[in-house]
């Protein structure tokens, strides 16, 4: 393969490429969570530059145009919910802020995927990380093998930042209170988090065209989830790892001669496959009873507290919870309880609706669009992840993803116009 062909040939390919390969160094001067919000409001301001002054044209797409409406619709419930419980200017400046670098993220990156950016360079930047954490794991296990101190210092750019230390803070390991073991978050926040970001660093390793950096993202990304001891990281990895293999092999008749029997013999030994799913699932629990029983508990608040406080529009911000859940935020730890908490039911359908569009629109080109593949295959981790994390607080580390969702979008819209186009000329014949 061509070096120069993974070379970014213009300036926004520059800006994400850079952003990527270089995530390790932003990681040291802490400043992994600015990053995403000030290339993201950069680019978008560009392209509305180019819109505006050289005419240039662009496609925007009805999925993205829907991704903008609910990210927007979220700021409305967010100003309403602070008005209704009267928290005052300062709170609402500061989190209309956080919107702009969660929310407002997830609907400028799907649309940044009209700018010309080659999905190949996401592939191959995000593969260089995977080489970059192999190189760097065994230090990183080496420092809990030394008892070097597992946190380094948090950089003076958090004032920048206004979230919590964890986001600023480098990290060598951590222990988990619950088990006592070592686990790593590396350049994350917090240990799941990377397990997510490795499920991407995956899929896009499978689309990689080189053999040495396709291994270095298929062993960087399973040694990601693996350290960072994420039930759901692993959960997602074997349900991706299906997911394409029926896309390969979906023409094959062996998968059907496997599936038929398969079938049947789950008929059969359905009830006992189901006890041990469910003996399964939970031995997984047993494993983080204390991670377990905390999820649970804010789930039940949360969901308690909007159903009798605030159906609608919400509570506007998250609240400190009770010993019961040690003091974790209400509204956390699950982005549809947190969004019913936080946003109301407002909030809850303004991602649901944008993410249902996407997938009813991508599924369509799984079989025949490598690209549309790529971006079902994200849409549906971060479905899979709505249930374990907030989306919106981790959307600066996921953002290609993003990218790629648009790219998809704007690609399958051509193909659309373009045919439509065909059929005019045909008949005008």
């Amino acid at each position: 393969m061509d070096p120069q062909a993974y070379s970014p040939k213009n300036f926004d390919e520059q800006v994400v490429w850079h952003s990527i390969i270089w995530t390790y160094a932003f990681w040291l001067i802490g400043a992994m969570y600015l990053i995403a919000p000030v290339i993201g409001w950069i680019l978008f301001l560009r392209m509305l530059k180019r819109i505006i002054f050289n005419d240039k044209r662009f496609t925007f797409c009805l999925a993205q145009q829907i991704w903008c409406i609910g990210m927007f619709v979220m700021l409305i419930a967010l100003i309403v919910g602070h008005l209704d419980y009267q928290l005052g200017i300062l709170k609402l400046i500061k989190s209309s802020i956080g919107w702009a670098k969660g929310w407002a993220l997830i609907a400028l990156f799907p649309l940044l995927g009209s700018l010309n950016i080659r999905p190949e360079l996401l592939y191959r930047a995000t593969c260089i990380v995977c080489k970059h954490t192999l190189i760097l794991l065994p230090f990183f296990i080496l420092a809990w093998v030394l008892k070097l101190p597992a946190t380094l210092y948090t950089s003076p750019l958090r004032i920048l930042g206004g979230s919590g230390p964890e986001y600023f803070t480098v990290t060598l390991y951590e222990i988990d209170p619950g088990s006592g073991t070592p686990r790593w978050r590396l350049f994350t926040p917090w240990a799941p988090a990377l397990g997510m970001l490795a499920n991407m660093f995956f899929i896009f390793a499978t689309q990689e065209k080189s053999g040495s950096y396709r291994w270095c993202g298929y062993i960087g990304s399973l040694l990601m989830i693996l350290v960072s001891q994420s039930r759901l990281a692993l959960a997602c990895y074997f349900i991706l790892i299906f997911y394409f293999s029926v896309i390969k092999w979906h023409k094959s008749p062996y998968l059907y001669f496997i599936a038929s029997p398969s079938l049947l013999l789950l008929g059969i030994f359905g009830s006992t496959i189901l006890d041990k799913l469910e003996q399964l699932l939970g031995a997984i629990k047993a494993a983080r009873a204390g991670s377990t029983r905390v999820r649970k508990h804010l789930g039940d608040i949360a969901v308690q507290r909007w159903a009798n406080e605030a159906v609608v529009w919400g509570h506007g911000i998250v609240e400190k919870g009770p010993h019961l859940v040690e003091y974790m935020p209400i509204g956390t730890h699950h982005t549809w309880y947190g969004l019913l908490f936080v946003k109301g039911i407002v909030g809850a359908f303004a991602l649901a609706i944008p993410m249902l569009a996407s997938a009813f629109l991508l599924i369509t080109s799984i079989f025949h669009s490598v690209i549309g593949k790529v971006a079902f295959a994200f849409l549906l981790q971060l479905f899979l992840y709505t249930f374990g994390e907030n989306l919106e607080t981790l959307a600066y580390l996921y953002w290609p993803g993003l990218i790629i969702i648009g790219i998809a979008h704007k690609q399958l819209h051509q193909q659309a116009v373009s045919k439509k186009q065909a059929l005019i000329d045909k008949e005008n014949e």
